[in-house]
């Protein structure tokens, strides 16, 4: 459906139609990118201010930003395309703001921008915005970096004093911290929506070049419009004893899970990993001491990480969540596991605060990252002190209502907090009365999404079609309800048939 010169990050992501051309780009400028609707080369474009490996041209700043009222964190083009050279090369005259970019304080700092051709310029790289909100790195940006530098500090003290303290003092801490610390207004919480608002509106922009709908490969297979994951993170022998407590009400549901387990910090018997594998279950690894070291350093990682690969491989194990959610972007793709299921979407109540901001899985290098996007039982019922599962409740909908993927924490080590196991099983019925949703364990999550992100939309025969690795269950969605079809953004058009 579109030619680019380039690789372009979000139609990637989406599974938009693009076929890079790089002869496309001889006559380009260098800190440019250009798509075009393949049928109508000579018609509008969609130009993007590039990041090429983190360099920028000059006069681009990052920052937190506004763009049509939604929060666009990342490096922002102050110039016009005319800066850039992009006159001489589009053949359009006339280039003219459209839609400003501004900071904090509600100044344009930049600006979307468009001429008499119709083409459109992007201030920023779409695939730089998506990549920072994922790998938070965000929280590096001006105060906050020195913020973090601190936090990071404090754990790490937290970690080394903590087999010391009673398990009263160490809730006692992290309740006065969550009383007393003041929270960012970015990310949002429970709720962050600024990457999947930036999703629909950059397939309003390649709607508008194109002419019309445009079709990519819903994130769900076989017509389902969200998905849902359970997962446990079994902190203590405590916790381990009490599976049961989180076992029985999915069992009598029909519900699977997975079990992520600490491999040298308590006694796992094989009788216990048997028994949950043959209800279907999935288990997993939860660092290999819950110490907070695992992903410390490089080198702690490649000091650790042969006993990791040893436990994952006798215990059969795909997945990884680390302790407390200590998270790397750089070292965490070098653990070996298919994916790993440490990010949050929005988390400012952990250890490491932050928030990657989606509710769908993204890779780091080629792990898969499945985020969190519910709150965790022990934030909810230890830290903050809450009685039910409201926020539970309410959260699902809205994750839900963007097609996105329910991934909460349940941990047995806490099934003794008041309300905690009510809440539990009414998010259970709450979750299996969708009959839209895809309940799924994590490895088949993360198995779906590398199929998906080697599969296109191809047309045939006037009929979209899926090929590639997904063909035969996944689906067509498009930006925008096409002629004779029913949805929206994000809903599968499941009158179109997947084919190899």
């Amino acid at each position: 459906m579109f030619t680019s010169s380039v690789p372009f990050a979000f139609g990637d992501y989406m599974r938009v139609p693009i076929t890079v051309d790089e002869s496309m780009g001889r006559n380009l400028p260098k800190h440019v990118g250009a798509l075009h609707a393949s049928s109508s080369p000579l018609g509008p474009r969609l130009l993007w201010a590039r990041s090429d490996a983190g360099r920028h041209a000059p006069g681009t700043k990052p920052g937190h930003h506004k763009l049509d009222g939604i929060n666009l964190v990342c490096p922002v083009f102050t110039g016009s395309p005319e800066d850039l050279g992009c006159r001489r090369w589009t053949g359009g005259e006339g280039w003219r703001p459209l839609t400003p970019v501004q900071n904090p304080q509600g100044t344009a700092v930049g600006h979307v921008w468009t001429n008499d051709q119709g083409s459109i310029f992007l201030p920023f790289d779409p695939g730089e915005a998506m990549s920072w909100l994922w790998s938070e790195r965000y929280t590096m940006l001006g105060d906050a970096r020195l913020r973090n530098r601190l936090r990071h500090l404090l754990v790490t003290i937290y970690y080394t004093i903590r087999p010391a303290l009673p398990r009263k003092v160490q809730l006692l801490l992290r309740r006065r911290h969550a009383a007393h610390h003041t929270y960012p207004d970015f990310p949002g919480w429970p709720e962050e929506n600024a990457l999947h608002d930036l999703y629909d509106w950059l397939l309003g922009r390649l709607e508008r070049v194109a002419g019309e709908p445009v079709p990519y490969v819903h994130p769900w297979p076989n017509g389902h419009t969200s998905a849902f994951v359970l997962t446990h993170d079994v902190e203590t022998s405590t916790g381990r004893d009490s599976i049961e407590a989180l076992r029985a009400p999915e069992r009598a549901r029909g519900l699977r899970s997975s079990w992520n387990l600490v491999p040298e910090r308590y006694p796992v018997a094989d009788e216990l990993l048997d028994g949950l594998r043959s209800e279907g279950c999935e288990i997993g690894v939860h660092g290999l001491r819950h110490d907070g070291k695992d992903l410390a350093s490089g080198r702690m990682l490649r000091k650790r990480l042969p006993a990791i690969r040893e436990w994952a491989d006798r215990w059969g194990a795909v997945g990884f969540r680390s302790p407390a959610t200590q998270r790397s972007w750089e070292l965490m793709p070098l653990l070996g596991f298919d994916y790993d299921s440490s990010y949050t979407d929005s988390a400012p109540h952990e250890p490491t605060p932050g928030g990657c901001c989606t509710y769908l899985p993204f890779f780091i290098d080629d792990l898969v990252e499945l985020p969190l996007t519910l709150p965790q039982d022990h934030t909810l019922f230890e830290i903050l002190g809450m009685t039910d599962g409201s926020v539970w409740q309410s959260k699902v909908e809205a994750v839900r209502a963007r097609g996105g993927m329910v991934l909460m924490i349940a941990h047995p080590d806490y099934v003794h907090c008041p309300g905690m196991l009510t809440a539990w099983e009414e998010l259970l019925d709450q979750l299996r009365a969708d009959p839209g949703a895809w309940h799924a364990l994590p490895r088949e999550v993360a198995a779906w999404w590398r199929r998906r992100a080697e599969s296109t939309p191809v047309l045939a025969d006037g009929a979209w079609t899926v090929h590639g690795p997904a063909a035969g269950e996944a689906v067509v969605a498009w930006s925008s309800p096409p002629v004779g079809r029913h949805g929206r953004v994000m809903v599968p058009d499941t009158s179109v048939a997947a084919h190899d």
